[in-house]
């Protein structure tokens, strides 16, 4: 029963803590009970099989050959030495970075000289503004910086 006292927070707290006490369980418990299972047990013991290279093994290119055919068809390898090893690739990549790094390069010193620009005038603003305090701003500069010479 709905006591007209206490708030509807606390009604619903009160009813649901009743049917937990009760052994009832809450559709959306039973839910996620169902959705997620237990993970497995985790294992205290380590192998101790040692792992060999087999001489007769066989190699990725044996084994994934449609991998390598498309790999060729997209340019990302090739048919020389060193695109087997991934060299080519690495090389690709290291142009493409140094192209993106010169662009970043030219970007910050344009934002650079920007800001230069922006900050230089709005020192001319103010100059322009009050005259007499910018004089007395440099001449008290110039008296500091002759008397710790």
């Amino acid at each position: 029963m709905a006591n007209p006292t206490k708030s509807p927070a606390v009604q619903a707290y009160n009813k649901h803590r009743d049917e937990q006490r009760a052994g009832q369980k809450d559709p959306l418990d039973e839910g996620l009970e169902d959705t997620f299972p237990a993970p497995d047990p985790v294992s205290g013991a380590q192998s101790t099989t040692t792992i060999t290279q087999d001489p007769n093994a066989v190699v990725d290119e044996e084994r994934y050959p449609l991998v390598e055919d498309a790999l060729r068809t997209k340019g990302e390898i090739g048919k020389s030495g060193d695109d087997r090893d991934g060299i080519g690739a690495f090389r690709r990549d290291a142009s493409r970075l140094s192209d993106q790094a010169s662009e970043v390069a030219s970007g910050a010193v344009a934002v650079g000289k920007d800001e230069a620009k922006s900050v230089l005038q709005s020192i001319e603003d103010i100059v322009r503004e009050r005259p007499l305090t910018a004089v007395g701003i440099v001449a008290a500069l110039a008296w500091f910086w002759g008397a710790t010479r």
